[in-house]
């Protein structure tokens, strides 16, 4: 790994885009700004890409040659549940951006866009991958019958493991340490996100919706409920 002038390694990063000016204008400023980045056109070299490496951060476009960002995301996510996903899409409609976080997605942002906003995005999830190597917090969690772990991103139950996206992992630990509290809507997006706007909203939707469906089979009744107008308790 290479290492920037302050000796620290730089952080790996995919980004798969076929716009061939887009690509070289982000690759040159990140590299510039201190990241090592492998560019690839097209969705499948993309996945073969993933593949041969251990990326810190992918950035994947959503319009993409021989394989959409959408699919790549997906088959990233069957063999990588932790890696951050990013995607660039020049739509703005919200049911792609709802696929998206779906499909397993941290974050996205729609074009165009400023290399600013790109690295500041790409730094809160480096840096919160960062700060849960060295934490001192509480990062295990007993959850009725489930144990989840915050470091490994795991949900154990009965010897079965349910490994977790990284935002997914952040929804649950915010809950299970405000047990039996009800939790503002817009304090668990500003904790997470780091904003409470509109499409954060949805996509918190679909990350509870997943969590409720992977505690469904608790015996001890684990409930993450709606507090209408105000937001949600986690009990159990």
């Amino acid at each position: 790994m290479k290492r920037n002038d302050s000796g620290r390694p730089k952080p790996l990063i995919l980004f798969v885009e076929d716009d061939p000016s887009l690509a070289f204008a982000t690759k040159d400023n990140l590299e510039l700004s201190g990241y090592e980045v492998i560019h690839c056109a097209d969705g499948v070299t993309g996945l073969e890409t993933f593949n041969a490496h251990k990326f810190d951060f992918c950035i994947l476009d959503v319009m993409l040659p021989r394989m959409d960002g959408f699919t790549l995301a997906r088959k990233i996510r069957e063999t990588d549940q932790e890696v951050p996903i990013l995607f660039l899409t020049a739509r703005s409609l919200q049911d792609d951006k709802i696929q998206g976080f779906k499909l397993g997605a941290d974050d996205y942002l729609t074009k165009p866009f400023s290399i600013q906003e790109l690295i500041l995005r790409m730094e809160v999830f480096l840096r919160r991958s960062k700060d849960r190597a060295v934490e001192k917090e509480i990062t295990r969690f007993a959850i009725g019958d489930f144990e989840f772990d915050f470091q490994k991103l795991t949900l154990t139950r009965n010897g079965q493991v349910q490994t977790l996206t990284f935002r997914e992992g952040e929804v649950l630990k915010y809950f299970a340490s405000h047990r039996n509290e009800v939790v503002r809507r817009e304090d668990l997006l500003k904790a997470i996100w780091g904003d409470d706007d509109y499409y954060m909203g949805r996509s918190l939707d679909v990350f509870i919706s997943r969590l409720r469906k992977y505690l469904a089979t608790d015996d001890h009744s684990v409930k993450i409920d709606n507090v209408h107008g105000i937001g949600f308790r986690m009990s159990w």
